[in-house]
């Protein structure tokens, strides 16, 4: 599974990030996770899978759904006070969560 976050320039993710891919190890969840600017979301819903919205950009969020459906993947908003409090393992778990659920409905 392939996850990316987006968020203004790609910088103020990469800790949620961290803590993401520290959650995955531990419950041994096998993924790769990164983060990217809404300037890079063309490029990078190519090869995701899930793509995750931070809330500061949160204006994005419809347009980035939309496109992502029509494409066959998943895109979701990050909830604010798992983002500001850099809750890694409830971030991921959205991101699990979504990726199932899609998966289910073009299975």
């Amino acid at each position: 599974m392939k996850i990316f976050l987006c968020c203004a320039a790609g910088m103020s993710t990469s800790m949620l990030v961290s803590r993401m891919e520290q959650a995955a190890k531990e419950k041994g969840i096998e993924c790769e996770i990164s983060a990217h600017s809404i300037n890079e979301f063309n490029d990078c819903i190519q090869w995701g899978d899930v793509c995750l919205v931070a809330p500061q950009v949160k204006f994005k969020y419809e347009e980035f759904k939309h496109i992502a459906n029509e494409q066959g993947k998943g895109c979701a908003l990050i909830d604010m006070m798992n983002y500001g409090l850099l809750k890694g393992d409830l971030v991921l778990d959205q991101a699990v969560s979504l990726y199932h659920r899609h998966a289910i409905v073009e299975g």
